[in-house]
């Protein structure tokens, strides 16, 4: 797991470590020091830790003029245990959804479980992000059938074109553009 770097084609165009208004701002990272641990394997030192013993995160583009977040995840996603969610939702959503964001990407091809607990924080979250929405992208198979066993994809986007989406050769945009593109169609 050490050799999985998050996302890193759009540090041109957005490193959150020197965004003032990211949760992360004046993060320093080590190239070399791997200190980040899920259970007893070392992740890649650009990951970013929030609270959570199991589940890592990298904000990989925020666009504030058109309120949204590009948000990759890495680890185990476990609210039985360490209710990751209430955790994300405190330390990272409310802080972004207090700069104007309500569009939530979340890409979770590094998410290897998803262990549930009650919803309540899905719920609040859907909520909070009024006329917004959250989409959860290129999650595994079997991490979408516990979220939807959980009824969290009430709450969160899943299934279709969003479970086997190609997003590494586009711009942040383009990437925004196709998943609202998905969500619009799901609407109409």
């Amino acid at each position: 797991m050490h050799d999985i770097e998050p996302y890193y084609r759009w540090r041109d165009d957005y490193v959150a470590a020197e965004d003032e208004k990211s949760p992360f701002y004046q993060t320093e990272y080590s190239e070399f020091e791997f200190d980040k641990m899920i259970y007893n394997y070392y992740i890649h030192p650009q990951w970013d830790h929030f609270g959570s013993q199991t589940l890592y995160i990298k904000i990989l583009f925020v666009d504030y003029d058109r309120h949204y977040a590009i948000i990759e995840l890495i680890g185990e996603w476990n609210d039985t245990l360490y209710n990751d969610i209430m955790l994300l939702k405190r330390e990272i959503l409310e802080l972004m959804m207090q700069e104007g964001i309500n569009k939530f990407i979340l890409i979770g091809e590094n998410v290897l479980n998803f262990h549930a607990s009650d919803d309540s924080y899905y719920e609040e979250w859907f909520q909070d992000v009024e006329d917004g929405w959250i989409a959860g992208v290129n999650f595994r198979e079997h991490v979408v059938d516990e979220f939807k066993e959980s009824n969290i994809d009430y709450y969160i986007n899943f299934g279709g074109n969003l479970d086997e989406m190609t997003w590494r050769n586009l711009k942040p945009l383009q990437f925004f553009k196709n998943v609202e593109e998905q969500l619009t169609k799901r609407l109409h």
